[in-house]
């Protein structure tokens, strides 16, 4: 049951025990799945207070031991902000390369190539001028 861990987090919040919060592990578990929005009676946006934690945290200094969220992060906004869209396979092999993870699951990429899954190249995407301005519109409003 999820709904514990997060009431926590939620009272942390409500106490203002930065510190606590922000070095929790929990903020880096939540999958934005979007659940507890549908089902909350007063519509707390759960996914995006967990989000504001991890920025937070990461400009604290302050990410939880052991956690790959923002290696991930990092390279999915990489290759987003490089290419348009998303190239799966570019993501798993940097995510495992970061991670030291490289081997782990190296067993269903030939079925998942199989299946259409993931591509071994990556798409081909239109100019990228107008993206390229949406990430320094976006960078500018963080910096304000």
């Amino acid at each position: 049951d999820h709904e514990q861990p997060f009431a926590r987090q939620k009272r942390l919040v409500q106490l203002g025990e930065r510190a606590e919060l922000l070095a929790s592990r929990m903020i880096w578990e939540c999958t934005s799945c979007e659940t507890f929005v549908t089902r909350c009676p007063q519509h707390v946006d759960i996914p995006a207070m967990v989000d504001a934690l991890r920025q937070m945290a990461r400009a604290d200094g302050t990410v939880a031991a052991g956690t790959t969220v923002p290696a991930f992060n990092d390279i999915f906004l990489k290759l987003v902000r490089k290419r348009g869209r998303m190239y799966e396979a570019g993501l798993m092999a940097s995510y495992k390369f970061r991670t030291g993870t490289f081997l782990r699951d190296i067993g269903k990429v030939p079925m998942m190539l199989r299946k259409g899954k993931i591509a071994l190249l990556p798409p081909k995407v239109r100019d990228g001028g107008e993206r390229q301005r949406l990430f320094e519109k976006a960078a500018e409003r963080k910096s304000l």
